[in-house]
């Protein structure tokens, strides 16, 4: 008898009680007032619970299709997870999006605040931001004596966005506490207060020395090369997608599918100012009044009110949406980063599923005609339904799929084709919306050429309309190239490809997902001909929950 269930279920409760930051991004209550061990025996640690899983996994054959994709996921991921610790690349990690100093300031946006209890766990953890950074320091620094260490550009970005949490700039850990005063959650309880306070002034004195260790410590062993190479690259290429690609193709199609969205971009722009270019058409809608909102509190609404009303429609029609996921929250994050991003609902779905906008500093104003089809990304058909749909089937997926699985070309590949989908759906029949989809679309696509041309030091080749060919890729190629092909503020895509240098792999995801799901509904439809039903596919696709992209077209092909 199978027993993969069984061994995801208890995978899940260990992980959980060995990193309980993860925990509390994924929802899984219980280990809020703990914080995540980040030193190397942390991380050894954690590998050790990885390499008895995949023993017992190995040791265990499934009995039901079912157990067969979880077993093949698990297998795909844990391994891979494996690889990279085994590569040093975990116990190295330093990024501006994603790694543990992110997720220890992160957390706090995901814990509950309406009691004393949830302010006592919260006032815990701040107590525990030191120990849990000079954790991260000792990894960081034993990384680097073995020759292991992050750029300098990321450690000095992320030297910076230490300091952008503490006074004056920001004071987010003064922020956060000071809500429990307005609330009323604290009344009453002057001990409660004071921990909060404590906790507060502990954790910013931890990210000031964070932030010294960063400038005078890591910096100078970090290494001057921004990018990473192909042996470092291609693993974790495979670990963002869940497949092998071919990197080189992939490069080259990235240069075929910006042309192609552009020249669709270029026709849609003289609908739009007739006989105008895209830069035409971008200033005739920037300058529409009726496309602009003057504040973030009211951008929020107007996210919220497109989320809820595309819920609503969607629901019975092109998707069976759950109850329990029919709600979802618009947020204004409490950082000022530019990124926009997702968090699903906690188990038991009090915590509802999230879309954030950590607004840029100086941004006061909006244009909606750039952010309908974020909301479908974020939302529904997206990242919501996604990851909700997967979060409510508990009787056709275990709870490591459920609740720590995540694939991003799986996920932000869906949520591209879902973006693509809205358009086929009629939803962006508004040329305003439909550039904004475009313009999104190139923007991804631009990614793919500069993410893998930086890394693996490629040239511009000779199909590049004469734009630098012969040239190899660098950091300010890339900026330039970003600035050529997208209408986006310099300022955030500097941030761009900080991020792109310091996550390698990551941003070719979304659109190599998208056309890895674009070739699985097309394989759907040749083996089913007149009998390919859209909703049904979408519905099968989902309940299969998060996996890799290499076992998703393995199962989607036995379907």
């Amino acid at each position: 008898m199978g027993r993969t269930n069984e061994i995801a279920d208890r995978y899940v409760e260990e992980y959980a009680a060995v990193d309980p930051v993860t925990a509390t991004y994924a929802g899984i209550a219980g280990h809020d007032d703990q914080l995540t061990d980040y030193s190397p025996d942390g991380f050894a640690g954690r590998a050790e619970l990885a390499r008895r899983t995949l023993a017992a996994l190995d040791a265990d054959t499934p009995d039901s299709e079912r157990e067969r994709v979880a077993a093949e996921a698990m297998r795909e991921r844990i391994g891979l997870e494996l690889e990279m610790y085994d590569a040093g690349l975990s116990t190295s990690d330093l990024n501006v999006v994603a790694s543990p100093q992110q997720e220890l300031r992160g957390v706090f946006d995901l814990m509950p605040t309406e009691t004393p209890e949830d302010w006592r766990a919260i006032a815990q953890r701040l107590a525990g931001l030191p120990e849990a950074l000079a954790g991260y320091r000792r990894t960081l620094a034993q990384a680097a004596d073995d020759g292991r260490v992050a750029a300098r550009r990321q450690v000095e970005a992320c030297a910076d966005q230490c300091r952008s949490w503490l006074p004056p700039d920001n004071d987010f850990f003064g922020v956060l506490i000071a809500q429990a005063t307005v609330d009323g959650s604290t009344a009453g309880s002057a001990g409660l207060v004071a921990d909060l306070d404590r906790g507060a002034e502990a954790a910013r004195q931890a990210v000031a020395a964070f932030e010294r260790f960063l400038r005078q410590d890591l910096a100078p062993k970090a290494r001057e090369t921004d990018g990473v190479g192909r042996a470092h690259y291609s693993l974790t290429s495979r670990h963002f997608l869940g497949a092998a690609i071919d990197l080189e193709e992939t490069y080259a199609w990235g240069w075929d599918e910006l042309a192609r969205i552009e020249r669709e971009m270029t026709q849609l722009a003289a609908r739009i100012v007739p006989g105008g270019s895209v830069e035409d058409a971008v200033a005739a809608l920037d300058a529409d009044p009726a496309r602009k909102i003057p504040d973030k509190d009211s951008f929020r609404a107007w996210m919220q009110e497109l989320a809820d009303r595309t819920v609503e429609e969607m629901a019975g029609v092109h998707f069976d949406i759950p109850d329990e996921i029919r709600r979802i929250e618009c947020r204004i994050a409490p950082t000022n980063e530019g990124a926009i991003y997702y968090t699903g609902p906690s188990e038991d779905f009090t915590r509802p599923g999230r879309m954030w906008w950590s607004v840029p500093k100086g941004v006061t104003s909006f244009s909606t005609w750039r952010e309908v089809t974020t909301v479908y990304h974020e939302g529904v058909p997206g990242h919501h339904l996604q990851v909700g749909q997967t979060a409510v089937r508990k009787d056709s997926l275990n709870r490591w799929q459920r609740m720590l699985c995540w694939v991003s070309g799986h996920g932000e590949g869906w949520a591209l084709y879902a973006e693509r989908l809205m358009d086929e759906l009629g939803y962006l029949d508004d040329p305003g919306a439909k550039l904004g989809m475009l313009d999104a679309q190139a923007f991804r696509a631009a990614r793919v050429i500069v993410d893998i041309g930086m890394h693996l030091g490629l040239t511009v080749p000779s199909n590049a309309d004469g734009w630098r060919v012969g040239e190899r890729w660098n950091p300010q190629l890339g900026l330039e190239f970003l600035l050529a092909h997208s209408r986006i503020d310099e300022e955030f895509l500097r941030f761009e490809l900080n991020r792109y240098l310091g996550w390698p792999g990551q941003a070719p995801s979304y659109k190599v997902g998208e056309r890895i799901w674009l070739a699985a509904r097309d394989d759907a439809k040749a083996r089913k001909g007149a009998a390919f039903d859209l909703k049904e596919f979408h519905r099968a696709a989902l309940d299969l929950g998060a996996l890799g992209l290499d076992p998703l077209r393995q199962a989607l092909a036995r379907l």
